[in-house]
């Protein structure tokens, strides 16, 4: 009876302390109290038995989505693993001058008032976290950043709030994620670029592929392989945000279980979309119908293609999959199945292509190859063959006029248009600018337009290593030994 009567004062305490908690005066009224509880700890009660040793992990408050997505706003997230004060772990560190390290609580969770500093500071390391910890598990081992060759195992430095800038990047010079924060013109409210999901995991996305593939950054690549780079970043934040059950039940939901419906999953970046360049859709969308033949040379537009067709066949898959298991699997978990096994097809896809000069055809023939080995649905590779050939980065090895005139035998595994599953498909322009002009990279975000990425050569690149500016500035360094040693 004294347990119960306790009750009523613990809800009542909890609550008071989630009203302590600021959010910002536009979204407030807009979170429901669940949304906004800072998860305090559960009282622990006396039991006459043994019971399971607790997971090793912490709780951090993040933004489950991007800040403008009020409908899941902030919550509380669990990491399955230790964490320092700092936040810091193994492989990443947080550095904020006058707030790092940020200590954790009694309970020793990383639990603080929305948007403070040290916020901030646990949001962004959690989700970069969940990033590495995803790929990881797809890749059945660590991976390795840049620099870490030869017994290196030095930590990447995550810098929530670097200063003012509309941007955030990747550097393997300085061995540092940097978010940066701005104030729209007409507004007295800034907007962070570590408080985006989508954009913490995108940065954190060209760090992970930088350590698979350190060769791919270099400039002197096809644009193609530019356009891979930032695909992968953009994808990332839509497979970190289907791993998660929450999000991903709030989307089928959303959408009736239709990817295709305009949703928060497509929209990357959504705040700083809106807010830097007056976008309702974010700052790109990954549900696009963009062709190879309508965006030249520039890396943004180039990776918007690329992502658009594994959208699609990430949409594909799951209509698929809910026709095949009507009545016995939950929706929400199909979608999260269906996306974890297109995301690890996709990363092994990637660690399968050239080092160096990669293209969208070496990328889509490793999906087609695996799925075979694997032995999935043949509609599996009719729907990558198909998706791709849309798009006009392969040609169409099977005829399209199904997709097109959209009377796909959706409920046949084995279906492949004309009966043939071929895994190995051709460029559909190899005189396309994506595969033989300059990359463009002005409007890309701030990883493309690192000088390490833009002069070093990606031979150089591949390598892997620390760089130095000694290898930025390689070129000019060499001319001036051989002036000087002519005097």
């Amino acid at each position: 009876m004294t347990i119960h009567q306790q009750e009523p004062q613990i809800r009542q305490e909890r609550e008071r302390e989630a009203a302590r908690m600021r959010v910002p005066e536009s979204r407030v009224e807009q979170l429901p109290p669940f949304l906004r509880m800072e998860g305090a700890a559960a009282e622990t009660m006396p039991r006459a038995v043994p019971v399971p040793a607790p997971a090793v992990g912490h709780r951090f408050l993040i933004y489950k989505q991007d800040p403008s997505v009020t409908r899941l706003g902030v919550r509380v997230a669990f990491v399955p693993s230790v964490v320092l004060n700092g936040p810091a772990d193994a492989r990443i560190t947080t550095q904020l001058a006058g707030v790092t390290p940020v200590a954790r609580n009694v309970d020793g969770d990383f639990v603080f008032p929305p948007n403070s500093p040290q916020f901030d500071c646990g949001h962004t390391f959690a989700v970069v976290r969940q990033t590495l910890t995803m790929y990881e598990r797809h890749h059945g081992a660590p991976i390795r950043f840049a620099w870490n060759i030869g017994g290196n195992t030095d930590r990447i430095t995550v810098h929530p709030r670097a200063g003012v800038d509309r941007n955030a990047f990747y550097s393997r010079t300085a061995k540092v994620l940097k978010f940066f924060h701005f104030t729209p013109a007409g507004q007295d409210q800034p907007v962070f670029t570590c408080r985006s999901l989508d954009i913490a995991a995108h940065e954190m996305g060209h760090a992970i592929l930088d350590g698979l593939k350190p060769g791919w950054l270099g400039a002197a690549n096809p644009p193609q392989t530019g356009g891979l780079h930032e695909a992968f970043g953009d994808l990332t934040a839509v497979f970190l945000t289907l791993s998660q059950p929450d999000q991903a039940e709030a989307l089928v939901a959303m959408t009736r279980a239709n990817l295709h419906d305009k949703n928060f999953l497509s929209a990357v970046a959504e705040e700083f979309g809106k807010a830097a360049l007056n976008r309702d859709y974010g700052l790109r969308n990954a549900d696009n119908d963009l062709k190879l033949s309508q965006v030249g040379n520039e890396v943004h537009d180039i990776s918007q293609v690329f992502t658009g067709a594994v959208y699609d066949v990430l949409a594909d898959i799951y209509a698929f999959e809910c026709r095949r298991q009507a009545g016995r699997r939950d929706h929400t978990l199909l979608l999260i199945e269906v996306a974890d096994k297109l995301c690890k097809l996709l990363l092994d896809a990637i660690i399968a292509a050239p080092a160096v000069g990669a293209t969208y055809v070496d990328v889509a023939n490793r999906m087609l190859q695996i799925s075979a080995q694997r032995r999935e649905p043949a509609i599996y590779r009719t729907f990558i063959r198909n998706r791709f050939a849309v798009r006009e980065i392969t040609t169409a090895a099977t005829p399209l006029a199904d997709l097109m005139s959209g009377r796909m035998d959706m409920a046949n595994a084995e279906y492949t248009g004309n009966g043939s599953d071929v895994t190995e498909v051709e460029a559909y322009d190899e005189h396309s600018a994506s595969l033989r002009a300059e990359q463009y990279r002005a409007r890309c975000c701030g990883t493309m337009q690192m000088p390490e990425y833009l002069v070093v050569d990606p031979d150089k690149l591949n390598k892997g290593g620390s760089l130095e500016d000694d290898d930025i500035l390689r070129h000019e360094l060499d001319e001036l030994r051989r002036a000087f040693s002519k005097q």
